[in-house]
């Protein structure tokens, strides 16, 4: 299970709605206790591809928000990109891309008025559906 808090989920949707007509595109790193996966930051990267169907993070990027994982004793739990037209799951290029099966690959779709997160373990070729937890902001 994937569990963040409401302000890191609303900071992922921003950011996504903030990159429109493209794909937006980050990390998020946290804490793994058995099965479940804590997101503690999320680092909101740039989509160099700037495209509404592909997404590149720049590697440079992506080392600063490692070494800032590595400093706050995180650990890299997944990445997040969204789908601005099209539904919250993982295309064949997704699929295709994912390169380590332990990792979270959250997709957030816009398609709708209400935006939708689901989290995918991609192994072998095959995406199956993580749960996600939203934790309110009173807890």
């Amino acid at each position: 299970m994937l569990t963040l808090a409401a302000d890191l989920y609303g900071l992922i949707i921003a950011h996504a709605r903030s990159a429109l007509p493209n794909e937006a595109c980050g990390l998020f790193a946290g804490e793994i206790a058995g099965d479940e996966k804590t997101v503690r930051a999320v680092y909101c990267l740039k989509n160099t591809d700037e495209s509404p169907e592909h997404f590149s993070m720049a590697a440079e990027d992506q080392f600063k928000a490692v070494k800032d994982m590595r400093r706050q004793g995180l650990v890299l739990l997944g990445n997040f990109h969204s789908h601005p037209a099209t539904p919250a799951r993982p295309s064949e290029e997704d699929i295709r891309l994912a390169f380590d099966p332990a990792l979270s690959y959250v997709i957030v779709s816009l398609k709708d008025a209400e935006p939708l997160m689901k989290s995918f373990l991609i192994r072998g070729g095959t995406a199956e559906e993580e749960p996600v937890r939203i934790i309110p902001p009173d807890h």
